[in-house]
């Protein structure tokens, strides 16, 4: 891999006041390649543009501009912070390509990962963590869309995670445009392309994001392909032509509610059937709107919010087997089965809140939106967290992440103040008292 701009050198462009220092080439692709560099001592990242790609996306300097002046959607993107482009009358401009430019951008942390190395399986990550990254994952498209832009080419490859808290980031924002504007040459990535953009009946926006937006949801989810089953064992060439067919013309999803030719293969698609069950129906339902009805009528794709409440309930509900210890997500006030071990799951103490049980499980949170149903969920603000004992495990306490004191009431009908920081003993108390409200724990 060559590198289109000197490595070690101090640049100066417009776009930025001072010199830019470029340490090393980190990665090519098909637009440009990304370098690692220092911008006011400061780490950043500088992704520079191939001739090739300016010259075939005409509106790559008006979508870039744009995305800049509206600033990023939230944290989870690794937004374009500044447009550059070699200085006028500048000696170190002889060092850069004729007639190109490129923009600086956060530099990603070394420990966030690629997704596709989850999906690959080579990627130690809880299913706690799984399901954090989808929900971040909704929130970010969520809050991209309220802004009225598309991102037009979601896929594994754009998406990096941190497998310690299921934070995410997603690259390549170059593309995002005003929904229904066609200012660009992004329209997919296959295998995540809405069936009606793939056949070119129509261009990307919103309504095929959300679309592309559950493919990458259920890659995350079961590591498996949500249109390969039996149908695709019956193409024996895998060409363009069958891609189209299977994708395009006749896409089925594999757990469809209706329609059962495209169901998984045991041996084949064995991933698919082992995660498919770990997950609630209020879960599945939303993929199975989506890639079902949805798969040919826009209109009827599940939205944003309402994977983050699917998502959000799913983490509410996270427990651990008692048998074989694996995370499991059923309604903690209903008993059930174990998915892993199929071992019986009695009900298990839980917080009653404004949105619903949430279980009483180490790692488990609480946030402002379970103390009042019109806030929006959100999972990166905790005011309280389950942890266990450092010697007893089995013994588990609520630490108070707020700052402010609460009030816990006690079996014995006394009360403890629980300054922030400070941890209760679950098994002394039976509510909460804070000033958004108070919470009840069952047992």
């Amino acid at each position: 891999m060559i590198p289109l701009l000197p490595e070690g050198a101090t640049l100066h462009f417009q776009g930025i006041s001072g010199p830019l220092r470029l340490i090393r080439l980190l990665g090519s692709g098909g637009q440009g390649q990304v370098y690692e560099a220092e911008y006011a001592l400061e780490p950043v990242a500088l992704k520079w543009y191939f001739p090739g790609c300016i010259q075939k996306d005409i509106g790559l300097d008006q979508r870039l501009r744009e995305c800049i002046r509206a600033t990023s959607p939230n944290g989870s993107f690794l937004w374009p912070i500044a447009l550059l482009s070699p200085l006028d009358n500048d000696p170190t401009g002889s060092l850069l390509p004729p007639g190109t430019y490129g923009y600086m951008m956060s530099l990603r942390p070394a420990d966030y990962v690629g997704a596709s190395e989850h999906v690959g399986g080579h990627l130690r990550i809880s299913l706690r963590n799984v399901l954090r990254a989808c929900f971040f994952l909704a929130e970010a498209f969520h809050e991209l869309h309220l802004k009225g832009l598309c991102y037009k080419d979601i896929s594994l490859g754009n998406l990096f995670l941190q497998p310690s808290s299921g934070r995410i980031l997603i690259c390549d924002n170059d593309n995002v445009d005003i929904d229904g504007r066609d200012l660009g040459s992004a329209v997919g990535t296959p295998g995540f392309m809405a069936p009606e953009v793939l056949l070119g009946r129509t261009k990307p926006g919103a309504s095929s994001d959300l679309f592309s937006l559950a493919v990458l949801l259920f890659r995350l989810l079961t590591r498996h392909d949500p249109l390969k089953g039996a149908l695709e064992l019956q193409i024996r060439c895998l060409d363009e032509p069958a891609r189209r067919r299977l994708y395009g013309e006749d896409p089925v999803f594999i757990f469809d509610a209706l329609d059962e030719r495209n169901r998984p293969d045991p041996i084949e698609h064995a991933a698919a059937l082992l995660t498919w069950p770990i997950y609630p129906p209020h879960l599945q339902q939303l993929f199975q709107q989506t890639l079902g009805p949805g798969m040919k009528h826009p209109g009827r794709r599940a939205y944003t919010g309402q994977w983050k409440t699917a998502l959000a309930r799913t983490l509410d509900w996270r427990r651990l087997c008692p048998h074989c210890g694996q995370e499991v997500f059923t309604a903690p006030d209903q008993p059930s089965l174990c998915w892993a071990c199929a071992g019986p799951l009695k009900t298990a103490p839980y917080f009653l809140t404004a949105r619903g049980p949430v279980a009483a499980t180490t790692e488990n949170e609480l946030h402002a939106h379970h103390f009042d149903p019109l806030l929006s969920e959100r999972m990166d603000s905790a005011v309280a967290v389950v942890e266990a004992h450092p010697v007893q495990a089995a013994i588990l306490g609520l630490k108070n992440l707020s700052s402010e004191t609460w009030t816990a009431e006690l079996k014995t009908g006394e009360s403890s103040a629980v300054d922030p920081g400070q941890r209760c003993n679950l098994s002394l108390i039976t509510r909460l008292r804070t000033s958004q409200g108070s919470i009840e724990l069952v047992r």
